[in-house]
């Protein structure tokens, strides 16, 4: 990691428009518009709706095209609920980690992110399982992709994205155990940022973090973008990929501090990235969306921690798991996420 350079400048600053948690409104989430470019992603006056709630902890959004509905995780209830406008959130795979965990040991046994491939598989960050599965919607079968590096297995598979090529790449934190890092079930060394090639081979991307959480590509795959969940050190890191995937040393894009300071709820976690280069990312106090120069362009607030988010509808939504609720945006007719 390289000392913050001007676009962590940049980033950093958006701290001084964020809320205290205490003063927002859990039952209101709103968009709080930073720049004149937000508008046109989403029009002003535009507010997020509630979809869903009664929620443990909602996480691992994705949009499933083919039907129309939206998944998403409860890592600590051990289920994926399905979303449709109409019929809400029902259950729609349980257990979708692992069954019979002991709770001692593993704080969250369910599923984490989620992510489809490109046969229309759902592909699981399975936390309590530890590992990559692939499940078939259709058959409902479902296959473990991965689950060692080395030998030795995984901590608790956390979020994935899924390249062009068919290669995930995940990060696999200590946050599904109990005892985190001092667990008697860890066996890696690090906490760290793997990719998985189509042909199955495992190779360790990253291994500095010490809480590597959401993940994700530029859309020319040359940019590796990882959000860190360190409470001493929350940020955004990007990695210059070559030609072949390989990073070059890593830099701090988003400094987090100062909102996480300033009494923002949550941690750098999820994060998605459109098709024209804009991320939208967790960060504390809520859900940010900014260039790929790091330079605010609004922040969704709903009161409490913002895990996670994917685009759907064809780019016409924006679909963020918040705490206990899901929320729907709309976004711009004919801008596509």
């Amino acid at each position: 990691m390289t000392c913050p350079d001007r676009r962590t400048v940049i980033a950093g600053g958006l701290a001084l428009f964020a809320m205290p948690a205490a003063a927002q409104t859990p039952d209101a989430p709103r968009v709080r518009r930073l720049s004149p470019a937000l508008d046109r992603m989403i029009a002003p006056g535009t507010e997020p709706e509630v979809i869903a709630t009664g929620i443990r902890w909602a996480e691992g959004p994705v949009w499933v095209p083919k039907g129309g509905y939206l998944l998403f995780s409860d890592p600590p209830a051990n289920l994926i609920r399905r979303w449709q406008r109409g019929r809400g959130a029902v259950p729609f795979l349980n257990p979708s980690g692992a069954a019979g965990t002991d709770p001692k040991l593993v704080r969250e046994a369910g599923s984490n992110g989620l992510a489809l491939d490109a046969g229309g598989g759902l592909l699981i960050a399975n936390s309590g399982g530890r590992s990559i599965d692939r499940f078939d919607l259709v058959t409902r079968k479902r296959t473990v992709l991965a689950d060692r590096y080395d030998g030795k297995r995984f901590n608790s598979c956390n979020d994935l994205h899924v390249g062009r090529d068919g290669s995930i790449w995940f990060t696999d934190p200590p946050y599904g155990f109990a005892d985190g890092d001092a667990s008697p079930l860890k066996e890696q060394s690090v906490n760290g940022v793997y990719r998985r090639f189509p042909d199955g081979r495992v190779v360790l991307i990253e291994g500095g973090l010490t809480r590597p959480n959401g993940i994700a590509l530029s859309p020319d795959e040359r940019r590796l973008y990882v959000s860190v969940s360190d409470e001493q050190m929350p940020r955004i890191m990007v990695y210059d990929l070559d030609a072949a995937g390989k990073p070059g040393g890593g830099r701090v894009l988003l400094d987090a501090r100062a909102m996480k300071a300033k009494g923002g709820a949550g941690l750098p976690d999820g994060m998605k990235v459109a098709r024209d280069g804009t991320l939208v990312c967790s960060v504390p106090g809520g859900m940010m969306l900014m260039t790929p120069a790091a330079e605010p362009l609004g922040l969704i607030e709903s009161g409490a921690a913002i895990a996670n988010c994917a685009f759907g509808e064809n780019g016409r939504a924006l679909y963020m798991t918040a705490n206990d609720r899901v929320l729907r945006l709309a976004l711009r007719p004919g801008w596509q996420g």
